[in-house]
């Protein structure tokens, strides 16, 4: 009897062992996700210290800022809010920064030098990305109004490449009207320089455009560097974004980074930003890392 309980009792703990060294192998890697922080806009206002440690430890790996005001991110030095990022285990890999076009001839070198001074501060940050969020609503009221901004757009990516940053445009639905019988898209994507502006591809937006990204993917290819994976709240709580196509085309689309972002919430924003990382995190067809 005590050699049969033995035996049950190895054969237990032989089953525990290798059911262990299989959950090992099969264990799921964590994937490299970005977090656009107007998602959780107001605690990074009330916070930043402690929504950094949070959004660090429920495992977002970097994150886009959406406050550079006076030469500071979120009222800090660059190099202060860079290691605060890094601190708490994430990467400052992104920026949305916005500057309106000037109106006036006489107004242009005073932007010019607000880019200036802006870009400085993402040199002194170490971000090497930096996009345009949105443009004024007169640059859908004729080619020409928008061909100033493309031209705009070319000027200040050749400024960032200057200093080692890359330049890059974020869309939303607007972007998918027609202007003159042309979609303003469109008209982006082929006359600024590709090794001056990238896209950023606001996935929930050009849904919500009624324009299919596969097809943009494949007129521009490569044009992509980086997704927006948004949807109407928390990301899959809509039952209506189908982000795997984009996915499984990011080589086409040239996508490397893909980032969250959460405008309506169910819950919490820190909560929603989390429920969104799970569904990527979660999702089988989302690689551990596009680099």
């Amino acid at each position: 009897m005590k050699r049969i309980t033995y035996l049950l009792g190895f054969l237990f703990l032989a089953g525990i062992m290798t059911a262990g060294l299989v959950s090992c192998e099969v264990a799921q890697e964590d994937k490299f996700i970005g977090i656009q922080l107007w998602s959780v806009r107001g605690d990074m206002q009330a916070d930043p210290e402690g929504t950094l440690q949070q959004l660090g430890e429920m495992g977002y790996s970097f994150i886009e800022s959406a406050d550079y005001r006076n030469g500071q991110f979120y009222g800090m030095a660059p190099a202060d809010f860079r290691a605060l990022v890094e601190a708490n285990g994430m990467e400052f890999l992104s920026t949305h920064v916005y500057r309106p076009l000037p109106q006036e001839e006489d107004q242009w070198d005073e932007t010019m030098e607000w880019w200036d001074e802006a870009l400085d501060a993402h040199v002194a940050a170490g971000v090497p990305y930096c996009v345009v969020p949105t443009m004024d609503r007169s640059a859908f009221e004729s080619i020409e109004n928008l061909d100033k901004w493309v031209n705009y757009f070319n000027e200040i990516g050749r400024l960032a490449q200057n200093k080692g940053v890359r330049f890059g445009f974020h869309n939303h639905a607007i972007e998918f009207t027609e202007v003159e019988d042309v979609v303003a898209y469109d008209y982006m994507l082929e006359n600024t320089d590709p090794e001056l502006v990238f896209f950023q591809l606001d996935l929930y937006w050009i849904d919500q455009g009624g324009k299919d990204a596969i097809d943009y993917f494949r007129r521009y290819p490569g044009r992509f560097l980086m997704y927006h994976v948004k949807d109407h709240e928390e990301i899959g709580a809509s039952g209506t974004m189908d982000f795997r196509p984009a996915f499984e085309n990011a080589e086409l689309a040239g996508m490397k980074y893909h980032i969250v972002e959460v405008e309506q919430y169910n819950y919490e924003p820190i909560e929603s930003v989390r429920i969104s990382l799970e569904y990527l995190q979660n999702a089988d067809y989302v690689l551990p890392d596009y680099r």
